[in-house]
């Protein structure tokens, strides 16, 4: 049974001790680790040995494949590579004894799901905390995000996808809704609310739709071994994920903390659980309000007592901060350049982050080590670092560059979970809650208007044969009144008449 990964030695014939050899030990591995150097130093064939190693011991892995070559672990080296000569000298210099080419068991995910299995999540599961650090907005607008997250959980709607929180913004910017929920949750200020549904859609044209919805990833499907014994290498292809730096970081922030979430507590095992290596990790760092700063730091922290180790992959120390840096026990320096006051700056402080050595000035051998050489000090047994080593990194067992379009392709076919997440299901959720209450809404209104038509319509027939009513009293009234006039007249006459009568009957 393995105990440790061997990394490299000390040149024979440079400024190290002589054939020591580095190793690091698999009971301490999940006190997470550095890799750092400038570009084209070596930092991905390290994480790539370091990556197989830890399969080979039975480590299930997930790495972040930024530029497409780290694809090559599938593949196993070849005696007809340019470098193989190079490769076996390597081997032989600094101890390794038989070198064999061969690749590592891996499962390929892709985000948009062009490169590898699909890989989802829910919205309800990623978070108002980590969505407002994805749509990068401002307290008042993350308050507003808290709210929505508050009503649908207590109004059961299922916040699943994009489509689902878009639904639901604008379901709470109906003044009406807006209103009530103001009374219970706080004040939801309009232009907030607005500004939440337009960085929404900004993060919807960057690709975030592919990420939110179901089936969403089970944690056991990265946490496997084949059938030989050896850990699975989830390759997550970010060739096209890292065009949006913010969604890069933020997914990987968010698996890590599933991780931390649904793991149990086992200690420090005599192997990890899962090693996981954080590429160009400063992306997570750069522009993180307090309220993500102190998740990550309590992840990282924390997480190693669930037997996974992190692994942050970067160009300089100084792209962490320094309550990350102190967790990290296993550091692995590749060269850094130092043209300017500022990198020489950073040169000094990666170099007093090291045990000293006597036989050598450390930051002075920073700046001098060439392509697959590293400064490498690893915690020992009792978990104290080591002095620090001029180390030669061993050369690579699997293929040193990328996997093509086809090897890549009949790994995938041959996944064990092939076909599990490739097709997208949408199953009932806010959006389609939201939209029947809508319709239902709709149909009661018109059935209302319907009712008030003909309620209308039969006030006004009411009202018509008042209207007819009242005429014809008017006109039986001025019929009395030439009724009365008549009667007036022919008194009149009568009595006329009757004096006349009267008259010739007193004379």
């Amino acid at each position: 049974m393995m105990d440790s990964i061997f990394i490299g030695g000390a040149d024979a014939e440079g400024t190290g001790t002589p054939n020591v050899a580095q190793n690091l030990l698999l009971k301490i591995a999940n006190r997470h680790g550095l890799i750092a150097g400038a570009t084209g130093t070596g930092k991905t064939v390290t994480l790539q040995n370091l990556a197989q190693g830890f399969s080979d011991a039975g480590v299930p892995v997930f790495c972040a494949d930024v530029k497409g070559d780290l694809s090559g672990i599938c593949i196993p080296g070849s005696t007809d590579h340019k470098l193989h000569d190079k490769f076996v000298a390597r081997a032989n210099k600094i101890g390794l004894g038989e070198y064999e080419y061969t690749s590592a068991p891996t499962v390929f995910w892709d985000v948009f799901g062009e490169k590898g299995h699909p890989i989802r999540t829910t919205i309800s599961e990623m978070g108002p905390l980590l969505l407002s650090r994805l749509m990068d907005l401002t307290d008042a607008q993350e308050g507003v995000l808290n709210i929505a997250f508050e009503y649908a959980d207590d109004n059961g709607l299922l916040l699943l996808d994009l489509k689902d929180l878009r639904k639901l913004l604008v379901h709470m910017s109906d003044k009406e809704v807006r209103d009530e929920l103001s009374k219970e949750y706080g004040n939801i200020a309009s232009a907030s609310l607005g500004a939440v549904q337009r960085n929404l859609l900004v993060m919807e044209r960057e690709g975030a739709d592919f990420f939110f919805g179901e089936p969403a990833l089970e944690l056991s499907d990265m946490m496997r071994t084949n059938t030989d014994g050896r850990g699975i290498v989830n390759v997550l292809d970010a060739t096209r994920l890292i065009n949006s730096p913010k969604l890069y970081s933020t997914f990987l922030l968010w698996l890590l903390s599933e991780l931390f979430e649904q793991l149990p507590e086992i200690g420090d095992p005599d192997k990890p659980r899962l090693v996981f290596f954080f590429d160009e990790a400063h992306l997570l760092f750069d522009d993180a309000p307090a309220a993500l700063m102190q998740k990550i730091e309590q992840v990282v922290r924390l997480i190693r007592s669930k037997g996974v180790g992190v692994y942050f992959v970067t160009q300089n120390p100084r792209d962490l901060p320094e309550s990350v840096l102190a967790q990290l026990g296993n550091r692995l320096q590749h060269a850094l350049r130092a043209y300017t006051p500022a990198e020489r700056k950073g040169v000094r402080a990666a170099a007093q982050s090291f045990r000293e050595n006597e036989t050598f000035d450390t930051e002075e051998v920073i700046t001098q080590l060439g392509v697959g050489e590293a400064l490498v000090s690893t915690l020992d047994a009792k978990g104290a670092p080591s002095v620090v080593q001029w180390t030669v990194i061993r050369p690579p067992a699997s293929r040193l560059g990328p996997a093509t379009d086809a090897e890549r392709k009949s790994v995938q076919n041959a996944s064990p979970i092939a076909g599990k997440y490739e097709k997208s299901i949408d199953r009932e959720s806010a959006y389609e809650v939201l939209e029947a209450r809508e319709v239902k809404a709709a149909k009661e209104a018109e059935e209302l208007a319907k009712k008030e038509a003909k309620a209308q319509a039969e006030l006004d027939k009411k009202k018509k044969k008042t209207t007819t009513r009242r005429s014809s009293r008017r006109m039986s009234s001025l019929e009395k009144a030439g009724n009365q006039a008549a009667r007036t007249a022919s008194r009149e006459i009568v009595r006329y008449i009757l004096r006349g009568i009267m008259g010739t009957f007193k004379r």
